[in-house]
């Protein structure tokens, strides 16, 4: 049966705005505020901080429009599983990937919660050498004593990792120390720095210390992953907390590059609901690397792995890509939504760029959305003034397979 989410939502009262035309094509676009722009409405376990991520209420309204429980939802551009974990919360089968593989650090554990009492004893039976120093200078961001707790740590993780037995408790404090690493109030465990979606470089952070006139003091890590832990999961209900840990049990979590998807199943995914890089808008790499060091991932890798192409024409490559591989693993009557955005001051629309090559892999084109919205202080920090420009924008192609 194929859904028309023009009749079946109220949301969708709204008049068109106007129209693009593909060849002979001429596809809506409707503006409105289809979901909430405050912050922190969503459910708490989506509150681990990444950069360039949407806020839950985008994948919440489209699976709630274009799926049904136990349905398949699948982002291959995964990052920290917005989608994913959203898909879990609506009782949805998932599917995610990312070549990142700090993608799967963020995601895979929260859909195995465990108990405040589970994560105080892990954390009490880790021994902290007050003497453990990290190999790359940190004295810009901890205390002394900090940064031994950070090592202390991350040392304990590497061995079990290393050993093959680290659980899901494990995995969830590996999460939250990751989060943790550098932030701009007294719940991470750095100094005062910027947003904890983006680590500065050591002589940046240098340079903010002098300004502020601020040195590292010492931060107690077990008491910050504990209480940020708590935050985590304050609104859960013990129903969603197994209802993620079912959908758990079958989560499949790739790591490849999103145009080399063979081992998805052809025609098993109901709906996709993802975002892109942008151009080169983000630095994965360099905004992680700080992340990057107390996973002992190779930060230069994984810039080498992720695609980010600075020409249009090599970006479209890379997008029909994957719009082939997604054409291939969608079932008849699916569903693939993209949020995409402005980048370069507004003088390109990667929503008009997707349209075409979506079309020519197959997919019908329904309808592009622009979601307006009120900006948040990321966006304000990247002088970002009003809705006709900048990454803050919602701007989603919503395609079709017949």
């Amino acid at each position: 049966m194929q859904i028309s989410p023009f009749t079946n939502s109220k949301l969708f009262k709204t008049a068109v705005s106007d129209f693009i035309v593909v060849g002979n094509i001429k596809i809506p676009r409707f503006t409105n505020s289809f979901w909430s722009s405050k912050q922190r409405q969503a459910t708490s376990i989506h509150e681990v901080s990444y950069r360039a991520c949407f806020k839950a209420e985008l994948p919440r309204f489209f699976i709630e429009l274009l799926t049904k429980e136990k349905d398949v939802v699948y982002d291959p551009f995964c990052g920290r599983g917005t989608t994913i974990v959203e898909a879990g919360l609506l009782g949805r089968k998932v599917v995610a990937n990312d070549l990142n593989p700090l993608s799967q650090i963020l995601c895979i554990p929260r859909f195995f919660v465990p108990s405040t009492d589970e994560i105080k004893d892990r954390l009490g039976k880790i021994t902290i050498d007050y003497k453990a120093k990290a190999k790359i200078n940190l004295s810009m961001f901890y205390h002394r004593k900090t940064e031994a707790e950070i090592v202390s740590l991350k040392n304990y993780l590497d061995k079990k990792q290393k050993n093959g037995n680290e659980d899901h408790i494990d995995n969830w404090i590996r999460m939250v120390a990751t989060n943790r690493l550098t932030g701009h109030s007294k719940g991470f465990f750095s100094v005062y720095t910027l947003p904890p979606n983006q680590a500065v470089t050591p002589e940046s952070q240098i340079k903010i210390n002098k300004k502020l006139k601020q040195v590292p003091e010492y931060r107690d890590i077990r008491k910050i992953i504990i209480k940020k832990s708590k935050s985590l999961v304050r609104d859960l209900s013990m129903d969603q907390i197994q209802k993620l840990k079912t959908i758990g049990d079958s989560l499949k979590f790739f790591t490849c590059d999103a145009q080399l998807t063979a081992k998805i199943k052809p025609e098993s995914v109901n709906l996709t609901v993802t975002s892109p890089h942008f151009l080169d808008v983000v630095n994965y790499s360099g905004d992680n690397w700080l992340r990057c060091w107390f996973n002992g991932i190779d930060s230069q890798n994984v810039d080498k792995s992720i695609k980010k192409s600075k020409a249009v024409d090599e970006w479209e490559t890379m997008m029909f890509g994957v719009f082939e591989q997604l054409y291939r693993i969608t079932k008849a009557s699916g569903w693939v939504v993209f949020e995409v955005g402005e980048v370069r001051n507004g003088s390109i629309n990667l929503e008009e760029l997707l349209v075409p090559l979506g079309i020519k892999a197959g997919f019908e084109c329904k309808a592009i959305i622009i979601n307006s919205q009120s900006f948040t202080k990321t966006s304000n920090i990247w002088g970002v003034k009003n809705n006709s420009k900048g990454t803050n924008s919602n701007r989603i192609v919503m395609f079709h397979k017949s």
